[in-house]
């Protein structure tokens, strides 16, 4: 008979392990020394071990499911009380007892998280609905839509909570979405109408103005255009497509009277001259204005020269548009530098630019952590490709950083 501190083989071959309840028995060995039996089944223990190590380090280092855990301690178990190895099988049983104790306070954990984040999950989406609630009453139809959008693309990245609870706040955010698309389609279609009114009213005063262009009744004639140009300019602006091509046809019928008018009074041509050179040096005072440095003084100084303009007359025909042009370039300039103000403080656009940067920083933060999890985690594969996405995300951050410094921000 063979035996070692926690089996013996007997003279008939069967082999026996110490328990706490006793001796157990592991099985019969015909074939080879009682030593060789032993040594066997001792071998099949320390398999036993390896897996109960193996499992234990599933438990502790992935997220292998409770149910998965379970099952896997439920598959070891049996194998131990089935008694065919040799070794301290009571220590293995106590090992086991205390994962399932580890399985079970990991599942209530992971409970206690998951009603954690649909309680923020709750949370956040009761946020986007306040905040959904109240830009549905904006009148900034551009960044309110595109604010609106991208609390939508928040919202599809959040968790579900409850089918009640879900629906619900689902129901009161998509009506409040609806209920800025009715007043911002409402908006337009007023603005469309506007426009179409000013549209034929237009058509009108261009068809009058074209009707009076051969007219050589030169006083009332002349005033009536003036009538005609408040009139036009009372109407408001057509669409934009029609714009430009009835302001021609108006600006055309006009100059064709006013031209005809100059052709007659011949006898004004000195006087013309005389209006020619004063415009001349009221072009050379306005050009002084250039470049422009302080955008207030210039407006105002820029008035009051087109003001003495305006109070000089006519100048010869042949000679306008040179004359003009000259000063309609340091009006364009003006323009020009009152539309780069507008849009440096413009808070629509501002709003746009400050809202693309806070996504895509978001963006970017999130794929660093994320990083940092694949590379804790080993999964280098998943965190090289994730850093190829932060390069791109990154690279349109600064692009937008670069774009809000254009707004002094």
């Amino acid at each position: 008979m063979s035996s070692d501190p926690w089996g013996r083989v007997d003279e008939t071959g069967t082999v026996y392990v110490r328990t706490a309840d006793g001796e157990k028995v592991v099985g019969s060995w015909a074939a080879g020394s009682p030593e060789e039996a032993l040594a066997y089944f001792e071998r099949k223990y320390e398999g036993l071990v390896v897996e109960i190590g193996l499992l234990e380090k599933r438990v502790r280092t992935t997220d292998l499911s409770s149910k998965d855990a379970m099952a896997a301690i439920d598959h070891l178990r049996e194998q131990v009380d089935a008694h065919h190895a040799v070794g301290d099988l009571d220590a293995l049983r106590a090992r086991l007892d205390k994962l399932v104790e580890t399985v079970e306070k990991r599942r209530e954990e992971r409970k206690a998280q998951r009603a954690r984040q649909s309680d923020e999950a709750r949370k956040a989406k009761e946020e986007l609905v306040a905040e959904a609630e109240q830009l549905a009453q904006s009148d900034q139809w551009r960044a309110a839509g595109e604010r609106l959008r991208a609390l939508v693309d928040t919202w599809k990245g959040l968790p579900r909570l409850d089918r009640k609870s879900d629906d619900e706040l689902w129901h009161r955010f998509s009506h409040a979405r609806s209920a800025f698309s009715k007043r911002r389609k409402a908006h337009f279609a007023q603005l469309d109408a506007q426009r179409e009114e000013a549209r034929r009213t237009k058509e009108r005063l261009v068809a009058e103005a074209e009707a009076l262009s051969g007219s050589t009744d030169w006083g009332p004639t002349a005033a009536r255009y003036r009538e005609l140009m408040a009139q036009w300019k009372a109407a408001g602006r057509a669409q934009r497509e029609h714009e430009d091509d009835l302001w021609n046809r108006f600006r055309g019928a006009q100059d064709v009277f006013f031209a005809a008018r100059s052709s007659v009074f011949a006898e004004r041509d000195a006087e013309q001259a005389e209006n020619l050179k004063l415009k001349e040096e009221l072009a050379e005072e306005a050009e002084k204005l250039l470049p422009i440095s302080d955008l207030k003084a210039a407006r105002a100084a820029f008035r009051s020269i087109n003001e003495r303009w305006e109070a000089i007359g006519h100048v010869p025909r042949d000679a306008r548009p040179k004359v003009e042009g000259r000063m309609h370039a340091v009006e364009r300039a003006i323009q020009e530098a009152e539309e780069a103000e507008w849009r440096r403080t413009n808070p629509e656009a501002r709003a746009r630019a400050e809202g693309l940067t806070g996504q895509l920083q978001a963006a970017v933060d999130k794929l660093k952590a994320q990083i940092e999890q694949a590379r804790a985690q080993g999964n280098n594969a998943k965190a090289e490709k994730l850093e190829r996405e932060l390069e791109g995300r990154q690279a349109l951050l600064d692009q937008a950083l670069k774009g809000l410094q254009e707004f002094g921000g």
